[in-house]
């Protein structure tokens, strides 16, 4: 994994600085992810950076193995009554490398999609590294739906990124950027012009 943290702390230490003179009112702006808002994805972003391998077995065992649970647990625990504290708390793990036990490329995928979850609601615009993203992007389509990838998701279409020379599938071509392939896939709503191709309404589905 040591060629992949560099990129995800990075993507961390971009989004607290992103985020660092948000009004109050914004961090209760409805983020990407259905059910957050942009302080909820803050938190589980912190949650997610302090977890270790034992502690993510622990925590998932006592939610009954249920992964939205143990993720709505993760959130209550750290997200504080200000949000200011909670971007200090993210600021104090944004260094490091402990996981759950998972696929490096999970890191990947956490850093921009929920970075993205945070910054499009928000307005803020952010030209992220193509390379990474597409090891992100071949992650989710190489990864079931049931565990968090977009396998199922883009089995009826060729995925193309513009910008990172990757194709993948079988089908109608659907071309964007890689972030924006990326969060389609991942159950993420793009903009109508993002993505192209007689396989874009396929995936939008």
């Amino acid at each position: 994994m040591t060629e992949i943290w560099p990129v995800v702390h990075a993507e961390r230490q971009s989004l607290a600085q992103d985020l660092e003179h948000l009004a109050v009112p914004q961090w209760a702006t409805p983020s990407l992810c259905p059910g957050w808002d942009v302080h909820d994805v803050l938190a589980h972003l912190v949650d997610d950076a302090s977890t270790t391998r034992l502690s993510f077995l622990c925590r998932l065992a006592a939610a009954g193995f249920d992964f939205d649970r143990c993720n709505a647990r993760g959130i209550a625990r750290e997200r504080r009554a200000d949000p200011r504290a909670t971007l200090a708390a993210f600021r104090a793990v944004s260094g490091r490398t402990t996981s759950a036990p998972a696929p490096p490329a999970t890191r990947l995928v956490e850093a921009f999609v929920h970075g993205e979850d945070i910054r499009r609601p928000l307005g803020i615009h952010r030209a992220y590294p193509p390379a990474p993203v597409a090891e992100a992007l071949r992650h989710q389509l190489r990864t079931s739906v049931r565990i968090g990838g977009g396998k199922e998701r883009a089995r009826e279409v060729r995925v193309v990124a513009t910008d990172a020379g990757l194709a993948s599938g079988t089908g109608p071509d659907v071309r964007g950027t890689a972030v924006a392939l990326l969060l389609a896939v991942s159950g993420r709503a793009v903009g109508s012009g993002e993505l192209t191709g007689p396989g874009a309404a396929a995936l939008r589905r």
